[in-house]
C-alpha cells in the first residue's frame, strides 16, 4: 500500500554517503511513496548499503503502471538496474518488452497466496485491494461491489486511474472479474459516486484523509497504519461479498541491471528479514518473504477477504488496453 498521509515526494530520491564507482552503484526505479522519508526506501537503502558497501539510488515516479511506461519509453538505454513496484497485472507485459531478465536467485523464502512460479520477477509484499471508509462519516458502508454501485451517489469515493496506477488497474480488473461483459454498464453507473480519479494512490488517499470523500480505493491493510500511527480505528476496510482483488508487488532486473552483480544480490536481500521486516509498518502491506519480527497486533484486527480474485498475468496483458478503453468510454458518457 503506499502508504501514508504526508506530502508527496515525486522527484528522484537519492541519499548516498561516499562516491561510488559505476560498478558499486545500484539504481532502482520505484514509486514515489516507497522512497518518501516515511516509506520503506530510506530504511531499505541504509540496510542494503551497510551490507553491500555500495551506493543505492532510488528514482521515483508516481505509481506502478507509470513505472512500466517509463522503462518502456527508455528502452535498452534505461538507467534502472532494478524496477521495484510493478505487480502481477503488469508482469506479462513487462516480460514482453524484452527489457527484463530472469532473476537468478533462490525463491525458497518467498511466500505469497497461491505460491510463486515466475522466474523473472520476485515478490516483496502483497495485500487485497479494498474500499476504505471513514466510519465517523459513513457508519453504513457498502458491503459488496453491487452495493457500492447502487449506493447513494452523494456518498463519494476517490479512485485511481488504471492507466497510471496499479490500484486503479486493480479496481478495473476487480469489476471486470465480477461483472464480465457488463463491466461498462457498472462503470457508467459507478461514475456517479466518483468524486475524482487521481493519477496515483497517494493523491487519492490524501483527498480521503482530508475529508473530501468518505471512501477511497486502497488496501485491506490500510487501517493498520491509522491504528499504529494515529491510535485510531476510525478508518476501516471492507471485505466485499464477491471477494477482493489481490495485489502482489514485485521487483525485476532489467537488461541494464543484468550487467551489475549488485542486482541479484539486492533481490536476495529483498526476500529476507533485512528488507521484509521493514515492509509492514512503512509500506503497510504484508511481507512476501522471510521475517524475524512478528506483525504488529493491528494487522490481526483487519478483515480477511472472503474470496481472492486475481487474473492470470497473460490474460491481463492480452486485454488491458481493450478493458481500459471500455472504462474510458463508460466514464466519459
Amino acid at each position: 500500500m503506499r502508504r501514508t498521509l504526508l506530502p508527496l515526494l515525486s522527484i528522484a530520491f537519492a541519499v548516498s554517503t561516499l562516491p561510488a564507482s559505476a560498478q558499486d552503484k545500484l539504481t532502482i526505479y520505484t514509486y514515489d511513496s516507497f522512497v518518501a522519508e516515511w516509506g520503506p526506501g530510506p530504511q531499505v537503502e541504509k540496510a542494503f548499503e551497510a551490507e553491500c558497501n555500495c551506493d543505492v539510488e532510488f528514482v521515483a515516479v508516481a505509481d506502478g503502471a507509470a513505472l512500466l511506461n517509463r522503462v518502456k519509453l527508455e528502452g535498452a538505454n534505461t538507467r534502472a538496474d532494478i524496477v521495484l513496484g510493478l505487480d502481477t497485472n503488469l508482469t506479462a507485459e513487462a516480460k514482453a518488452s524484452g527489457l527484463f531478465v530472469p532473476a537468478d536467485i533462490d525463491h525458497g523464502s518467498v511466500n505469497v497466496p497461491g505460491g510463486w512460479k515466475d522466474d523473472v520477477f520476485v515478490p516483496y509484499d502483497y495485500a487485497h485491494f479494498a474500499i476504505v471508509y471513514d466510519s465517523e462519516v459513513l457508519p453504513n458502508p457498502p458491503r459488496s461491489l453491487q452495493q457500492l454501485v447502487d449506493g447513494n451517489p452523494e456518498e463519494k469515493i476517490v479512485l485511481q486511474d488504471p492507466r497510471t496506477s496499479t490500484p486503479g488497474l486493480g479496481m478495473l480488473l476487480w469489476i471486470k472479474a465480477v461483472y464480465g461483459e457488463k463491466a461498462p454498464e457498472i462503470w457508467a453507473k459507478l461514475k456517479n459516486r466518483v468524486l475524482t480519479v487521481t493519477p496515483g494512490w497517494s493523491e487519492a488517499y490524501g483527498l480521503f484523509t482530508k475529508g473530501e470523500a468518505p471512501m477511497v480505493l486502497s488496501y485491506m491493510t490500510s487501517p493498520a497504519y491509522h491504528m499504529v500511527a494515529d491510535d485510531t480505528e476510525r478508518y476501516k476496510a471492507v471485505a466485499f461479498q464477491e471477494g477482493n482483488y489481490l495485489q502482489i508487488e514485485v521487483a525485476g532486473v532489467t537488461t541494464t541491471g543484468a550487467k551489475n552483480p549488485l542486482s541479484a544480490r539486492f533481490l536476495t536481500f529483498m526476500t529476507g528479514p533485512g528488507f521484509q521486516d521493514i515492509i509492514p509498518e512503512t509500506n503497510w502491506m504484508l511481507p512476501a518473504g522471510a521475517t524475524d519480527k512478528p506483525l504488529n497486533a493491528a494487522f490481526g484486527k483487519l478483515p480477511e477477504a472472503t474470496k481472492t480474485i486475481l487474473f492470470p498475468a497473460d490474460e491481463v496483458a492480452a486485454n488491458r488496453k481493450a478493458w481500459i478503453d471500455e472504462w474510458l468510454t463508460a466514464m466519459s458518457r
